[in-house]
């Protein structure tokens, strides 16, 4: 008899013998105790306990079973893009939305990471949605529902070409401007993206569709977003976009881009905008003001190499003892200068402070980027 089988033929009669003096209930247990069908015998797992290494270690390059240790000399595979091992990689995107006051704003989400990053990005635009168990209260998403992106097409000149179902077409004619700069603006948030020109079932879009806003080749954010009228002509003045605070529902702030028309032939145009930004919204427009009560440029703005450089008067500050502006009021400066191509960074001092500090105590030690509270990306 094979010693294997004749072992195990032992173990099981002893077991028996053992368990002879129980009760009937015990007996009728031993009468029900099968064999197991799939059987590691005791002589393989002593043998594998005397020798550690039995176990076949995985092939080079080939990734460790889960639970098991990595090989010797082999780091263990680390998820990309800083995800857990089980989750899907996200990146921070922006999204254009609709607020309760009808205005298009940017609100940051932790976006799935894909291979088509813009195609994704605007399956987030479409009303019932992916988005719909994201949005703050008052928020709507801005594409019709039932929208979808039948293709994306980047060209070299920064201009991306998007085709659209033909469920596009399904809006109101008072959403029509909202629409065309949310999907701009959401798109134009990547860096290598000037420019967007649609398609509705591949046929070029001149017009839109239902109220007939031009398009003409391509839109871009110099065709302005949440347009204001603040009584300048189009004569010597160009479109500029300021950002201000609004309150969502729920007390959460947030930044409304806003364009309006500037002189263009004034002496120092970032002079222009920060005192646009000093004198504050529209009073109807359920926008606020940052800036305290007699704050004001103690000297002309300057730009070099990419920061442009404010000096305040100290009325700016939010508090003097501590040298502190606030957070909204810096971001305001910052989100609404660097929309010009030219600034890349906003360094703010104060007449005779020696150090300005945000609202945390911490220093302005260097000039402030936009990147600080948007994402930075490319497709």
């Amino acid at each position: 008899m094979n010693k294997k089988i004749a072992g195990l033929f032992t173990s099981v009669i002893g077991l028996s013998i053992l368990l002879a003096g129980c009760s009937l209930k015990g007996e009728q247990a031993v009468d029900e105790v099968d064999v197991p069908q799939d059987t590691t015998y005791v002589d393989e797992l002593e043998e594998n306990a005397l020798d550690p290494g039995a176990a076949e270690a995985p092939a080079d390059g080939e990734t460790p079973a889960e639970g098991e240790a990595p090989a010797e000399g082999e780091e263990e595979q680390q998820p990309e893009d800083g995800a857990k091992e089980g989750e899907s990689a996200t990146a921070k995107r922006q999204l254009f939305l609709m607020d309760a006051n009808g205005m298009v704003v940017p609100m940051t989400f932790e976006l799935p990471q894909t291979n088509e990053v813009a195609k994704e990005t605007l399956e987030y635009l479409v009303k019932d949605g992916p988005v719909t168990d994201m949005l703050p209260n008052g928020f709507e998403a801005v594409l019709p529902a039932g929208t979808t992106i039948n293709g994306i097409d980047a060209q070299e000149d920064g201009t991306l070409i998007v085709d659209f179902s033909k469920e596009f077409n399904e809006y109101e004619a008072a959403n029509e401007k909202k629409i065309l700069e949310s999907i701009t603006y959401t798109l134009t948030q990547f860096e290598n993206v000037n420019n967007v020109s649609l398609r509705v079932e591949g046929q070029e879009l001149a017009k839109m569709p239902v109220d007939g806003t031009p398009i003409g080749k391509s839109y871009s954010r110099a065709d302005g977003i949440n347009l204001m009228d603040n009584g300048i002509t189009t004569v010597d003045s160009e479109s500029v976009t300021l950002y201000f605070p609004a309150e969502a529902v729920d007390g959460t702030p947030y930044e409304v881009p806003v364009t309006e028309r500037m002189n263009s032939n004034a002496e120092n145009g970032y002079e222009e905008i920060v005192n646009a930004l000093i004198d504050g919204p529209a009073m109807d427009s359920n926008l606020s003001n940052v800036f305290n009560t007699g704050s004001s440029l103690a000297s002309e703005p300057t730009l070099k190499d990419g920061v442009l450089s404010l000096e305040f008067n100290k009325e700016v500050l939010s508090n003097v003892d501590e040298a502190a502006i606030t957070d909204q009021l810096m971001e305001t400066l910052v989100m609404s200068l660097t929309e010009l191509e030219e600034v890349e960074a906003v360094s703010v001092t104060v007449e005779g402070v020696e150090e300005v500090f945000n609202e945390h105590g911490e220093a302005y030690a260097e000039p402030v980027t936009r990147e600080q509270y948007v994402p930075a990306e490319k497709l």
